[in-house]
């Protein structure tokens, strides 16, 4: 099995997350375990790419400025192929 880069894992959370997600839903469709989703999540959100629900229903959610950084990375893919 091929590894992935640490961006395209990050695009994939993103992607996932644009609707609102569980962390459980992401940890199955992103094919991480909750620990090292745990590190990305945080990441993410220090630097404003995801928000988290804190209600009961503890949605995970893409933040516009984590949208416009998929949409850039998918173009640069376009180009590039990683």
């Amino acid at each position: 099995m091929e590894r992935r880069d640490h961006l395209i894992i990050i695009a994939e959370i993103l992607r996932i997350a644009k609707k609102g997600v569980k962390k459980t839903h992401l940890v199955y469709k992103a094919n991480l375990n909750h620990a090292l989703l745990e590190k990305y999540l945080e990441k993410l959100e220090k630097q404003g790419l995801i928000s988290r629900n804190t209600e009961s229903e503890r949605k995970i959610q893409t933040t516009e400025r984590g949208r416009q950084f998929v949409e850039k990375f998918l173009n640069l893919q376009a180009v590039i192929p990683f």
